[in-house]
């Protein structure tokens, strides 16, 4: 990956926070949090991934991003310089979920090592 697209991924989603941070004031997003954005090499498109502190509300906050990623891109646009402001698309980062599950079977493999040497 070119040095470019690095900074580019790394100023939008340093912009992106802003913008979740002071206009989507909405309760319904809770406490969600911008973990990683992709960007595709002709900058056409990026991937924003956010964690969601709610697991039950994914899939409506994940609704509501969608809804509202016109709004998102056009005040990105107005804060970046860039001739073409990547179009947006959501996904939720389940990596927090995937370490839970790996720290949980840690766990019970710990704790079946405990019974055998009691």
């Amino acid at each position: 990956m070119s040095l470019r697209l690095k900074k580019i991924e790394s100023m939008l989603k340093e912009e992106l926070s802003l913008v979740f941070l002071q206009k989507l004031k909405d309760p319904v997003f809770g406490v969600i949090t911008i973990t990683d954005v992709k960007v595709s090499p002709d900058i056409k498109s990026a991937k924003v991934y956010v964690s969601v502190y709610e697991k039950e509300k994914r899939k409506e906050v994940l609704a509501k991003l969608n809804n509202v990623k016109k709004m998102v891109r056009t005040e990105i646009a107005h804060k970046v310089r860039m001739k073409h402001t990547p179009e947006l698309n959501f996904f939720i980062d389940e990596t927090l979920d995937y370490v839970d599950r790996m720290e949980n079977l840690f766990k019970e493999i710990n704790k079946d090592d405990n019974q055998e040497t009691d």
